[in-house]
């Protein structure tokens, strides 16, 4: 019996450790993978189809900008217009084109707290100077429970910075 405990033991042991060294293999091709870009130009947020509220325009595009300059990855973040962005060594542009809203309620949600949900999808193109794709995302922003109706523009940025953390670092293997 106990022999078989042992083996038994053993057996689970061996497995998770296989997961593990797995599991790090994975990471570490996920880190060769990534494209090198030392700066980020964030274009302004297009909405041409959707008819998005002035405040929502303006709090995606401003998210957007803080999530990338804290966990982006990237030396500097630009803005549309910046002239500076055109010196930059790698530089990788952002455009963003509005796919989809549905404006919740807040009173709902804090009534209900299952209904009345904001949500915003959002078609992410990463691009290099030259306008080539590098990478293409469709990001949902959304606030289900408690928040403001804003709260979906701060779930969008937050969810496109780490996109951009996890494809694009400064220097190539890190």
């Amino acid at each position: 019996m106990k022999t078989v405990l042992r083996g038994i033991i053993a057996g689970v042991l061996g497995l998770t450790a296989l997961a593990g060294g797995g599991a790090l293999r994975a990471q570490e091709q996920k880190a060769a993978k990534k494209m090198k870009a030392s700066a980020i130009k964030v274009e302004m947020i297009q909405s041409d189809e959707i008819k998005l509220p002035a405040e929502f325009q303006v709090a995606l595009y401003e998210d957007l900008i803080q999530q990338l300059q804290k966990k982006g990855g990237f030396e500097h973040v630009y803005r549309q217009g910046d002239r500076n962005a055109a010196n930059a060594p790698d530089l990788v542009v952002l455009h963003s084109t509005v796919q989809g809203f549905k404006e919740g309620s807040e009173m709902l949600r804090q009534v209900t707290t299952v209904a009345g949900a904001t949500s915003i999808t959002i078609h992410c193109v990463f691009s290099d100077k030259e306008g080539k794709s590098l990478l293409e995302s469709d990001v949902k922003g959304k606030v289900r429970f408690f928040g403001g109706n804003l709260r979906a523009t701060y779930d969008f940025a937050k969810k496109t910075a780490q996109i951009a953390h996890d494809n694009f670092s400064p220097t190539t293997g890190t």
